[in-house]
């Protein structure tokens, strides 16, 4: 026992004893203290980061002599030798440029910005510690080629390059390598679930179509999110902020966003770490009354539906419903009632994730980890109708084996759609909890025929003959805050059956492996990269919003890829990079697709580079195209998988005049109901667009039939030239590339009649005379052409001694004859013109710095299924200031967004954009 004990000792001690410390300082250029710079002991993993005054110490087992490498985002990277134990090492690193940021995403290995294959865009800590935006998600409406279409408070979607919804099934989503789309929906919901500020390491942005290395969804681009690892960043870090949101329509309300982290390092070999995150606000009010169909109709309009107003999406043609002539052959609506009855707008974001790492072998990159994530929020989402995402919930939890060669990881995301709501038929089955449908619009036709029948003896015109009609069917209507009302409200979001409730359910999840092994540590002729992912859906929503009303629907996906990047030395100065990639995808329900691309990269000297590349993508349709049956109130959408056509059923009542046997009267002795399946939408319907103008003409003629095909794969093959160089102090970035769709993806809204066939030229044409028909939002592509092109160029410079200056602007266009097809959506939804300007100093004297920011849009369509409009250029202002306090490594910064206070929008139907103002207090963030 003494022995042993003895034994033990002496390999304690001996260990002491080999451990070296170093410590120091690096400083920049000019003497300042360069806070969070990477120490580390070259060919190894030990390392640490320097504090707020720019000092560090780290351990290391190596004996000297070895080398210590320190390095931060825009700055040289500089190594100095140790020659002793216990030795002092200042570093000084020079400044640089831009050009000189590393970044991981393009080629999947680090290279710097400078020579990579592709566009590719960064906002690193420098960014988020000077951003004008209320948070750094915000902070990515500035970088160039990006839009940040704000759907509410604490739900943005961004995009780059066109072609996007707030249900962005183009755009990916990655935090720490895992995707942050909801199951439910597909997508992601911004950062609502998403990172704590105090934890972000870098973003980086891949615009365009990056199918060949990341998949299938990675088609307009990806968004990668990445944290701080604990062996790198230990401590208490903490972001207190606090303000006021300012909007016309909702006032001044306070705004909370705190965020806390907690890094340790146990030892060389185990680190963990804890976030938590907390956002409390009051959302972007919608309020529009114009009408959504036509603008210039108002709420004395028969057929009037509201853009912020639910419930007046019901309504009938009343001469038909009531098989009376002397009835007027209009449409009416039911009374809606206003957004801001159905919701109280509260903005709310919960969110914490924490993580264990193990590092088993001494100086050596091999790392093991387990990350876990939960979230909860509210929000407003708008898709084919406004939702009131209330008490959302995501998880995510992710195993990791990775070094400086490969990584395999597996992660498993799942949420619950808590107490959300479907606005709209919220509104809709309120009145009809208080009237039914038929009741209600009895009642109208019976005031109005009564008028007609005693022969009118107030003289009432047209107009007010439909408004006394009205208040006759809307007498004893529940009233907004009345007993009445709320008893209705409570009971109606609690029930899923959207015939007379309005309640989201889902419990959806996925899960999701993928692997990636780098062989350049074993080939010198070139850097070859393998590896593949294997993703299986669960789609779980009880029959709210896919047709899984018997159960989870399950599928699955995977993929294979290669890429080879080759070095050629071409002189002193000049360097080739080539680069090819390639990667197979298969869905099990459909046929394998191969996306590949090259690309060319010539550096002429140190401070010039151009580069080219073509490239392939492709998206497997999402859950929703494939297996989505919802009523949305104006047409129902049902996706298009084989499937899924006949698992969605409905009943319909026929109209009165239908069921007669006078054909001059309408009559053809259909029954009183039908029941018609999805499969409707698809092989019997017509255009909505020629039901128009059926309705305008009653030519039988005008009628086209429309039965679109079934959903496949869209594919895209696109072309990007660019260049990047320095001219003295001048950086300059440009690039312009042009897309080609193929099997272009989107919806087609289409006209079921309930009886005949469609071009039979008799039945169903009495049919849709008769309002006997369902509209239908159909899944399909389109055979036509559809491409997009565009360019976009950024400089920055330093001026007036130290000030950074920078500016980009973008060019975006779509290629589509929308005159020869008014029927099909594409969803561009980009403006074509966008400026964009920034204007700050880090340090304008001891420790106080500022930034400006500008933004300006051009004005553009938004078309989709909630609706379709302009939303009017607009420019916007973003200014803070900063002053750090390095005795208490902290950063007061004060800011205001939208400065100017003019309100704006970026789609249409969401509420106007006001300004935020607010204080931070930031505390060992580095």
């Amino acid at each position: 026992m003494r022995t042993n004990l003895s034994i033990v000792l002496l390999l304690f001690c001996a260990f002491a004893f080999a451990q070296t410390t170093i410590s120091g300082t690096v400083m920049d250029n000019n003497g300042t203290p360069i806070p969070g710079a990477n120490v580390i002991v070259t060919g190894t993993s030990s390392g640490n980061v320097s504090d707020f005054d720019g000092q560090f110490t780290l351990k290391t087992d190596s004996n000297p002599p070895f080398s210590v490498q320190a390095s931060s985002v825009g700055f040289s990277t500089e190594t100095m030798d140790v020659t002793s134990k216990n030795q002092t090492l200042n570093f000084v690193l020079q400044e640089g440029s831009v050009l000189d940021e590393v970044v991981l995403s393009a080629s999947r290995t680090p290279e710097r910005i400078f020579e990579s294959p592709v566009t590719v865009e960064r906002f690193g800590l420098k960014e988020i510690k000077n951003t004008a935006s209320a948070d750094f998600y915000g902070g990515l409406e500035n970088l160039k080629g990006v839009d940040v279409n704000t759907n509410s408070l604490t739900f943005k979607s961004v995009n780059t390059r066109g072609f996007a919804t707030f249900a962005n099934t183009r755009f990916m989503q990655l935090v720490d390598g895992m995707d942050n789309s909801t199951p439910a929906l597909n997508f992601p919901i911004g950062n609502l679930v998403g990172m704590v500020e105090t934890d972000v390491q870098s973003v980086e942005l891949l615009p365009g179509a990056s199918s060949a290395l990341y998949g299938a969804n990675a088609f307009n681009g990806v968004l990668f999110m990445r944290s701080k690892n604990p062996f790198d960043h230990q401590g208490v870090r903490v972001s207190l902020k606090r303000g006021i949101t300012s909007q016309e329509a909702a006032g001044d309300n306070a705004y909370t966003d705190v965020g806390i982290t907690m890094g340790h390092k146990f030892s060389e070999k185990f680190a963990a770490k804890v976030n938590f995150g907390y956002l409390k606000g009051t959302d972007w009010q919608a309020t529009s009354e114009i009408d959504k169909i036509d603008p210039n109709r108002t709420r004395a309009n028969t057929n009037y539906d509201g853009i912020n107003v639910y419930g007046d999406e019901v309504s009938t043609n009343i001469r038909a419903a009531s098989g009376l002539g002397f009835i007027p052959d209009v449409e009416v609506s039911r009374t809606g009632y206003n957004e801001n009855t159905l919701t109280n707008y509260n903005a709310e974001s919960i969110k914490a994730d924490w993580g264990l790492y193990y590092r088993p072998i001494e100086d050596n990159s091999l790392e093991i980890s387990y990350v876990g994530k939960v979230g909860t929020g509210t929000t407003i989402y708008q898709g084919t109708n406004r939702y009131n995402i209330n008490g959302f919930f995501q998880q995510q939890h992710k195993l990791e084996v990775k070094n400086d060669n490969f990584f395999v990881r597996a992660y498993e995301v799942s949420d619950k759609a808590g107490d959300s709501y479907d606005m709209v038929f919220t509104g809709i089955n309120i009145n009809r909890s208080w009237k039914s449908d038929e009741d209600w619009f009895g009642d109208y036709i019976g005031n109005y025929a009564n008028i007609e029948l005693a022969g009118n003896p107030q003289g009432l015109t047209t107009q007010q003959k439909h408004d006394a009609s009205r208040a006759v069917a809307d007498e004893g209507r529940f009233l907004p805050g009345s007993t009445e009302f709320k008893n209705a409200f409570n009971r109606i979001i609690k029930d899923p059956d959207l015939a007379t409730g309005s309640q989201f359910r889902d419990a959806s999840k996925y899960f999701h492996s993928d692997a990636n092994y780098n062989f350049s540590h074993l080939v010198d002729i070139a850097d070859i990269q393998v590896g593949g992912s294997y993703r299986k859906y669960n789609l779980n929503s009880g029959g709210s919003i896919y047709t899984d009303l018997d159960g989870p629907i399950e599928y699955s996906e995977y993929g294979v890829y290669t890429q080879i990047q080759k070095d050629l030395e071409l002189n002193n100065d000049m360097k080739l990079k080539l680069t090819a990639s390639g990667r197979y995808d298969k869905s099990e329900l459909f046929d394998g697709f191969f996306s590949p691309r090259l690309s060319a990269g010539l550096t002429l000297n140190r401070d010039h580079n151009i580069r080219a590349s073509v490239q392939t993508g492709f998206r497997n349709p999402t859950t929703q195209d494939l297996f989505i049956g919802l009523d949305a109130g104006r047409a129902i959408l049902v996706g298009s998988a084989p499937s899924n056509l006949n698992r969605y059923v409905r009943t319909f009542e026929v109209s009165t005049a239908a069921q007669g046997t006078n054909p001059a009267q309408g009559g053809y002795g259909q029954p009183a109901t039908i029941t018609q399946t999805g499969a409707a939408a698809y092989n019997n319907s017509y255009s909505a667009s020629s039901v128009q103008d059926f309705a305008n003409t009653q030519d039988v003629n005008s009628l086209k039939v429309a039965n679109p095909n079934i959903i496949k794969p869209e594919q895209v093959t696109s072309m990007e030239i660019g260049y990047r160089g320095k001219f003295d102090k001048l950086i300059v970035d440009f690039s312009t590339y042009y897309n080609k769709y193929q099997d272009f993806i989107s919806q087609e809204v289409v006209i079921s009649p309930y009886y005949g066939v469609v071009g039979d030229g008799a039945l169903s044409a009495g049919a849709i005379a008769n309002g006997d028909y369902q509209a239908y939002s159909a899944y399909t592509n389109s055979d036509i052409d559809v491409n997009s092109y565009g360019a976009s160029l950024g400089l920055s410079t330093k001026v007036l001694d130290g000030f950074d200056l920078s500016g980009s602007y973008t060019f975006t266009k779509q290629d589509f004859d929308r005159a020869s097809n008014p029927d099909f959506q594409t969803n561009f939804n980009t403006p074509e013109h966008k400026f964009k300007a920034s204007f700050g100093h880090t340090e304008v004297f001891t420790n106080f710095g500022f930034n400006v920011s500008y933004r300006f849009s051009d004005d553009y369509f938004w078309e989709a299924t909630f609706g379709n409009g302009i939303v009017p250029e607009f420019h916007t202002v973003d200014a803070q200031i900063n002053y750090k306090v390095p005795s208490l490594k902290s950063v007061i910064k004060v800011g205001a967004t939208n400065l100017t206070g003019s309100e704006y929008f970026t789609a249409f139907g969401t509420g106007f954009i006001g300004s935020m103002y607010y204080a931070s207090l930031t505390i060992n963030n580095l």
